[in-house]
């Protein structure tokens, strides 16, 4: 039962990504080693600052998120 718990909070937390436009950080990092082997992968903090740089403050940007 604790295993059902568990898979179901990953499923949530990754429809609630989802939900904010975030995406996954391990979807990502394999289609990076899969498809681009010679570039590095960022750590989990650096991919959401980008990805949040990207979404909501990014150069040339209105700075909202509506």
């Amino acid at each position: 039962m604790l295993n059902d718990l568990s898979k179901i909070g990953k499923y949530l937390g990754q429809a609630a990504h989802l939900m904010v436009g975030q995406p996954s950080y391990d979807t990502y990092a394999a289609h990076l080693r899969g498809q681009h082997p010679d570039r590095p992968v960022m750590s989990y903090e650096e991919f959401f600052r980008e990805r949040q740089q990207a979404r909501y403050g990014g150069k040339g940007r209105i700075g909202r998120c509506c």
